[in-house]
């Protein structure tokens, strides 16, 4: 592989075009190529963020020989299906999140990766963010002490449509999988993936659930998420030690700023690292570092890490009775 990484991005929705903005900002990236299952969306895409290629199927961006990596941006009941073409064709994966419809569908897709030595990665950019990783040096190092409380929220209204992969259960909507993917990947990266129990009440409307509220109760510890559709929420993360807290700015999964506070709730330090591009370039950065030393798996976002997120939301899914 060359010093440049040839991007492949499959699909071409919204958070496509966000990807393809810090593609083309970052140092080493190139979008060599699109896929969209429409012709004339593929073409549009490819000349509006300046891609060598445009394809109408899936299959041929996959089948593409340059194409070093794909970035799967399909709705979440299409990845199974997506990453699986990807790694047939022998191409690298940073697929968006959630990143399977269950636990037992990606199980499946990291065995296919180690046995075609393939790197592969759910695109949580929040693990890659500067705030987050400023977060977790600040908690390594010791000044928070012992975590005693992590409190994460990822609400907002959405008006109702039928018609909107967030209202449709066959393409994987409801507010967990969508939403609650963040504050459980938060929760879980201080307190651990393995919580003692897991409490949830969840209002399921329309044929998807519209939200819930999870505890999740650990040895020593808890957390507590609301996430959903219904309501307007200040989407605020906050860990709180035995000898102070941290706290990040709302919208702590896109956010620059985050705030160090000691025991007596006086501002110790901040760090504020404004985006480069969007905020997803960092990601971006994760993957090629990646590829260029030949790993097959992130260390700040390990397939480990995305396997346990996803067992604690079929936990969820199963005690709240909800539709998959």
């Amino acid at each position: 592989m060359s010093n440049t990484v040839n991007w492949g991005i499959m699909a071409t929705g919204k958070i496509a075009h966000t990807f393809a903005k810090a593609v083309n900002f970052s140092d080493g990236a190139k979008l060599y190529a699109c896929a969209s299952r429409s012709a004339e969306k593929a073409t549009e895409f490819g000349k509006l963020y300046g891609a060598e290629k445009s394809y109408s199927s899936y299959e041929e961006l996959a089948a593409d020989p340059d194409i070093d990596i794909v970035y799967v941006a399909s709705p979440m009941s299409c990845h199974y299906e997506n990453v699986k073409l990807c790694f047939e064709h022998g191409k690298n994966v940073l697929c968006e999140k959630s990143i399977t419809m269950d636990s037992a569908q990606f199980e499946e897709l990291i065995a296919i990766a180690k046995r075609k030595d393939l790197f592969f990665m759910e695109a949580m950019w929040m693990k890659c963010l500067p705030s987050f990783l400023k977060a977790k040096e600040w908690f390594a190092d010791g000044k928070i002490g012992e975590i005693k409380a992590v409190r994460a929220d990822f609400s907002n209204p959405v008006e109702y449509d039928p018609t909107d992969r967030l209202f449709r259960a066959d393409l994987g909507g409801g507010a967990l999988l969508d939403l609650g993917v963040y504050p459980l990947t938060l929760i879980t990266a201080f307190l651990g993936y393995e919580p003692k129990q897991v409490l949830s009440d969840v209002n399921v409307d329309h044929g998807v659930d519209m939200d819930e509220a999870v505890i999740l109760k650990y040895e020593n510890a808890y957390a507590s998420m609301v996430a959903g559709f219904d309501i307007e929420n200040d989407n605020r993360a906050v860990i709180v030690g035995t000898e102070g807290r941290i706290a990040f700015d709302p919208w702590y999964f896109c956010t620059d700023t985050v705030r160090l506070y000691n025991k007596n709730g006086k501002l110790a330090e901040e760090s504020i690292t404004p985006h480069l591009c969007n905020g997803y370039e960092y990601e971006i950065m994760e993957a090629q570092r990646c590829l260029a030393e030949s790993r097959k798996e992130s260390v700040l976002n390990p397939l480990s890490d995305t396997l346990q997120v996803m067992k604690i939301m079929d936990r969820i899914r199963a005690e709240g009775g909800f539709p998959v």
